[in-house]
């Protein structure tokens, strides 16, 4: 009875302790949200890489109607002056 015992209670523990194991898609997309988390953001358009100035000069063009590439260019123009 004392082996018959044993083998209940290992059976007992090996069943408990699968149980609160994280499934295999938790895993998987618990490590996808932390690469999206830790990635770097994707540059899709390549950005302004505008100043402070710049960035208030562009609100001011866009205040007052301006077509947006020629209010860059006259922006980015002022800049290498």
């Amino acid at each position: 009875h004392l082996r018959t015992m044993k083998l209940a209670i290992v059976a007992l523990l090996v069943s408990g302790a699968t149980a609160f194991t994280p499934s295999i898609p938790y895993l998987a997309t618990r490590s996808a949200v932390a690469t999206q988390v830790f990635a770097e953001p994707e540059n899709e358009e390549g950005g302004l890489d505008l100043d402070l100035e710049e960035m208030f000069d562009m609100f001011d063009a866009a205040d007052k109607g301006q077509d947006f590439d020629k209010a860059i260019k006259e922006v980015k123009k002022e800049k290498e002056e």
